[in-house]
């Protein structure tokens, strides 16, 4: 029992990080194959827009993130620009104001930025809604690739890829928040190319307005909660790397571990919330990519770390096979490169890949103190940005 136990959690581990994204990779390529055959027409035409931008103490960050929405080659008289000012304490609110091209909203208390999306969705016209973050900068052709997709009529929320700005030396929070950004941009990009991916991420994503309807204020994850409306809604959501959204990496592995520890615990408040969407009866194809992309990632991986290695120590008491003596050893070597990672966390190298077990497992670690963070209620809603690099 205890051989089977083991192996087993091997093998989810090997089928989350490495199966399903074969899986998903053989998916693609074959319906890639089947569009060949019979070519659709994605154009469409410009609609008008709205980008909502939710706002805390980002005084550094508004005339930047204004001109970079100038520079879109979108047509501006087609762009609506709406921001919320979640009652910051800097001059966020006095800067806003000085903006004639902007309608700007005021939360006079401070109610977090699911609280501010509600308050902006009640001034939304617009067939198309997309949301950003004041210090998310998008390429030039962000909107316009957004938008391409909602020619097709199944689809209802397009996600952009998060993108991290890297320096060619970095120390552990950039390098391992920059290795697993590719790493999931890729899978969401396969996700996307086999129907539909899971969610999007706040830096970057639009929705079709009609199907949002107001979310609860206390939302942790306001982008997983949202975007997840089009699922619902029976629509897909589509993955496109074309679009995208920079942002500087967390200035160290302690804001960093912050931040994955809130949305650990974000991601299980929505996840409870909406159980229908793990229902195979209603979502089938959901529920397995779900399954394998995240349930998997998020309740076993993370035992994993402490399960697998106290079973390969009961098999060795009771075994001499190589291969457990093996595997033992590779556990040693990472707990190794793990420990290094630790030592080395705030230094900037160029060896980033040392970095990667390190960051890996602050990850399954984080999840584990988010989900106890949920369980006691005690992730506020108003959220205190983590420090990012400058």
């Amino acid at each position: 029992m205890t051989i089977i136990l083991f192996w087993t959690f091997i093998g989810l581990i090997l089928y989350s990080y490495f199966g399903y994204t074969l899986i998903l990779w053989i998916i693609s390529i074959l319906k890639k194959a089947i569009r060949s055959f019979n070519p659709t027409n994605n154009s469409i035409d410009k609609p008008y827009i709205t980008i909502v931008v939710a706002a805390f103490n980002e005084e550094n960050n508004i005339a930047e993130k204004i001109e970079n929405t100038l520079q879109q080659d979108y047509p501006q008289d087609r762009i609506v620009k709406i921001w919320v000012n979640d009652s910051s304490t800097d001059r966020t609110m006095e800067i806003l104001s000085s903006y004639s091209n902007i309608t700007l909203l005021n939360q006079p208390e401070r109610k977090g930025k699911m609280a501010a999306i509600n308050l902006a969705m009640k001034h939304v016209k617009t067939p198309i809604t997309i949301f950003s973050d004041a210090n998310a900068m998008l390429s030039k052709n962000a909107i316009s690739k957004l938008v391409e997709p909602f020619a097709n009529p199944k689809v209802g929320c397009v996600a952009g890829e998060k993108r991290i700005h890297l320096q060619w030396v970095e120390n552990a929070a950039a390098t391992g928040e920059g290795f697993y950004w590719k790493y999931e941009s890729l899978i969401k990009k396969l996700e996307s190319n086999c129907g539909s991916t899971l969610s999007a991420t706040g830096e970057l994503y639009a929705i079709r307005t009609e199907i949002f309807k107001e979310v609860e204020n206390d939302t942790i994850l306001d982008d997983f909660a949202v975007s997840t409306l089009a699922i619902k809604n029976k629509y897909q959501i589509k993955y496109v790397s074309e679009a995208n959204a920079c942002e500087r990496a967390s200035a160290n592995i302690i804001e960093e571990k912050k931040r994955k520890v809130r949305i650990a615990a974000g991601s299980f408040q929505v996840l409870f919330r909406n159980l229908e969407l793990i229902n195979p009866f209603k979502h089938l194809s959901f529920s397995l990519k779900f399954f394998s992309h995240k349930l998997l990632r998020w309740f076993v991986l993370p035992l994993s770390i402490f399960i697998i290695p106290l079973l390969n120590l009961i098999i060795l008491f009771n075994s001499s096979e190589p291969i457990y003596i093996v595997t033992m050893v590779l556990q040693f070597i990472m707990l190794m490169s793990i420990i290094a990672g630790w030592l080395l966390k705030d230094k900037n190298i160029t060896l980033k890949g040392l970095f990667i077990p390190f960051y890996l497992f602050m990850m399954n670690i984080s999840i584990i103190q988010g989900f106890i963070r949920f369980i006691k209620g005690k992730q506020n809603v108003r959220w205190d940005k983590s420090v990012r690099q400058t």
